[in-house]
């Protein structure tokens, strides 16, 4: 099969990871990467051996590629997408997709018009623990999942800026509630605060309502001195605690609690190889556009609840 030629553009601390994994791929042909940091972008250039940009327009005006994976910062993930879908290109999109859904909209709208593929990066999709949590699910092992409870903290990030906790940080485990239920919820109540950050929230607690009494609580901040990425599912007959970090499962039942051992996967490398394969065989991603539109629509009703103080009713 014909390699997909690839760009990245942005390739701050999460930009230089898919720059790594894409040119490790066997199916791909990373081309060129842009960011605005022109010394940066050379030194990156020329360690894989890419041409260097600093405008996106200019990139796709010139170079022959396929699809395109944007990382940069969250207020400009909108923009960049609106040009790479312009200029004919898939687009993996990192999160939060766009600093507004009416944004999103535009977006989905756009590749839609345009029929190309689009998807957005959230990648504990592709964590393996959350693979087998939903194996677990399906197959009945824990029987009625009745609630969810998600814990991402850690100590302050210096690359943030342009987004606050909840739709940097929070909107990961937003949508793996919808992933995890396979629905969208109907109402959220959120608290939220700044204690570091001047000007966006740096600690929320969310919770989130969905039909038959099912719920998910969400914590994050950025205030915890070290870093948590854990979740726990309550169902009828049973609970799973799953780790993000070390990809850790274990189920347990009145009778026993089971740890089944697996090897430990990237899931940067299964995210990116995914929406490839996606492109070259015209798949539908795992993580769609609407996906990254809901996510955003719950993440600003939360922030609209902690503001008013009131449960607010999400319309999609």
């Amino acid at each position: 099969m014909k390699k997909l030629r690839v760009a990245v553009v942005g390739v701050g601390f999460w930009g230089r990871n898919h720059v790594r994994v894409l040119s490790e791929l066997p199916n791909v042909e990373l081309r060129a990467i842009c960011d605005v940091d022109q010394q940066k972008t050379k030194m990156i250039a020329e360690k894989y051996g890419l041409n260097a940009y600093t405008d996106s327009s200019k990139l796709y005006k010139n170079e022959d590629i396929d699809a395109v994976t944007l990382c940069v910062w969250s207020t400009r993930l909108s923009k960049e997408a609106l040009i790479a879908l312009r200029a004919g290109k898939h687009v993996l999109v990192e999160k939060p997709m766009a600093k507004s859904s009416v944004e999103a909209k535009k977006i989905i709208e756009l590749a839609n018009s345009k029929n190309l593929l689009l998807t957005v990066g959230f990648i504990e999709r592709f964590n393996p623990a959350v693979r087998r949590l939903k194996e677990a699910i399906a197959e009945g092992k824990i029987g009625t999942p009745v609630s969810v409870t998600i814990r991402r903290v850690t100590k302050w990030p210096e690359r943030i800026g342009d987004v606050g906790v909840v739709k940097d940080t929070a909107i990961h485990d937003i949508d793996m509630a919808r992933f995890i239920f396979d629905e969208d919820p109907i109402s959220v109540y959120a608290r939220a605060g700044n204690l570091r950050h001047t000007k966006f929230e740096d600690y929320a607690q969310i919770m989130l309502s969905f039909s038959n009494g099912k719920s998910a609580f969400l914590e994050a901040n950025w205030l915890t001195p070290y870093k948590i990425r854990k979740l726990t599912i309550t169902g009828s007959e049973a609970i799973i605690n799953l780790d993000y970090i070390t990809q850790e499962m274990t189920i347990e039942t009145l009778g026993q609690t089971l740890t089944p051992r697996y090897e430990v996967e990237e899931p940067l490398k299964l995210e990116l190889k995914h929406f490839v394969e996606c492109v070259q065989n015209e798949k539908k991603p795992l993580v769609t556009g609407i996906d990254g539109f809901k996510a955003i629509k719950i993440a600003e009703a939360a922030l609209k609840s902690a503001i008013s103080g009131r449960l607010i009713k999400i319309r999609y």
